[in-house]
């Protein structure tokens, strides 16, 4: 019998995982909780939410499950990985120790300031006064300010001066715009250069890169508006060459899974550390302990090699047994979003469209669901339209031919995803 796995999430990510793990022999039965309009083609959705780990844990048992790939970062914090381990469940995740390294941004930057790895000045305070203080003490300028807990992607925020610094610690301290999560915040100075991402497959003891990847943050095109979970994405990256792949594998990835061994807090699972390139070099900006959203999707379109096979091997501590093939074809993917995102924005609207889609273009859902009249918008971004193909500037043009097919009521995307290319 083949493998019955469970995934928890509800984004085009965590859809982009499944259709993926569908096409391996050795996977039976795929679960999402609690999954959305597009998981469910694919796989099982669980009414479930990801921070229900009594739930979570309980489901497992009930459904057989026998492995447990983590994408999102909600769970492994809350234990979700110990306790499935605890049942002897192989887990493609990290535990809930191992998963600080993104879970506290605080944690996280004491440990690359321990371990060497290249980060911004900071200094990090739990006290309102305190960081209002050192605000003031700083020359004025741009400055960046962190909630240090987990905040959906949104916790970042990058201040022009001193009166934006202060207000972002009143939203982040004061108004509680994320919860806990602002209980303790880092504040640091604003590098400058261009950001780039890099992802890394880890099970504990070896990490091996996966291709380079950009995102768009920002919600207007041009780089306009606010920061959002990521409005579309494209790999290999234009800018990244193949010594700065190297650099950022001897400089962060292989010291940041040495170092979390060496602390009893060894990382399995996906490594996801944000970088900004400078002219003085690699900084790292934070890591994620999952994969990133929309890079996974466009991951999963290059990605030749059975998902399946490399993370149950990661699981096992035996990565360095697979050998990882990606298709050398570019892939680029576009978000479709609710009109308004991510502030307010309506939701529930009907999705027309869906049905005109190249038989090579994948349509990876987020923000749906299914209804007897047919998939309806259910949150911001709604999907991601992912195309793969010979060069860069095809897959670009395949997967905003195909998005422009999507219909919904304030249907809103980005017109400049992967359009560096062009301008070369």
């Amino acid at each position: 019998m083949g493998a019955r796995v469970l995934i928890v999430g509800q984004g085009a990510r965590e859809h982009a995982v499944a259709w993926k793990l569908r096409q391996s022999p050795d996977v039976d039965a795929i679960y999402v909780a609690p999954g959305n309009g597009g998981t469910s083609q694919v796989a099982t959705n669980v009414p479930i939410g990801p921070r229900d780990i009594d739930a979570l844990v309980q489901a497992a048992a009930d459904l057989d499950i026998d492995f447990y790939l983590a994408t999102m970062d909600d769970p492994q914090p809350l234990g979700l990985v110990d306790r499935l381990k605890e049942r002897g469940l192989p887990c493609y995740g990290p535990t809930a120790d191992a998963s600080q390294i993104e879970a506290s941004k605080a944690w996280s930057k004491q440990f690359m300031v321990d371990h060497g790895i290249t980060t911004a000045r900071h200094r990090t305070f739990r006290g309102y006064a305190a960081a209002v203080a050192h605000v003031h003490s700083l020359p004025d300028g741009p400055l960046v300010v962190k909630a240090s807990g987990l905040a959906a992607g949104k916790g970042a925020l990058v201040c022009d001066d001193r009166e934006g610094a202060l207000a972002a610690l009143d939203l982040i301290m004061v108004q509680r715009e994320f919860g806990a999560s602002g209980d303790q915040v880092v504040v640091e100075e604003c590098l400058q250069g261009w950001e780039t991402s890099a992802h890394a497959i880890c099970d504990g003891e070896t990490a091996v890169m996966t291709p380079s990847s950009t995102d768009y943050k920002r919600a207007l095109t041009g780089g306009l508006g606010l920061n959002t979970g990521g409005m579309g994405a494209y790999s290999p990256s234009a800018d990244v060459t193949p010594e700065m792949t190297a650099a950022i594998d001897r400089d962060v990835v292989q010291p940041t899974i040495a170092g979390m061994a060496a602390m009893g807090r060894p990382f399995n699972g996906t490594l996801y550390p944000g970088l900004m390139v400078t002219e003085a070099g690699n900084y790292v900006l934070e890591y994620n302990a999952r994969l990133g959203d929309p890079e996974a999707q466009i991951l999963m379109m290059r990605l030749e090699s059975d998902l399946f096979t490399v993370c149950s091997a990661a699981a096992a501590g035996n990565l360095a047994s697979v050998d990882i093939a990606w298709s050398d074809e570019p892939a680029v993917g576009v978000v479709v979003a609710s009109g308004g995102y991510p502030e307010s924005y309506t939701t529930g609207h009907l999705i027309e469209g869906l049905d005109d889609i190249d038989e090579d273009v994948q349509v990876f859902h987020a923000g749906t669901r299914e209804t007897p009249e047919g998939v309806v918008t259910n949150g911001g971004r709604v999907l991601t339209v992912t195309a793969r193909a010979p060069t860069l500037a095809t897959a670009r043009a395949k997967a905003y031919d195909n998005a422009r097919r999507i219909r919904f009521e304030g249907a809103y995307m980005r017109s400049d995803i992967a359009q560096i290319e062009e301008t070369e």
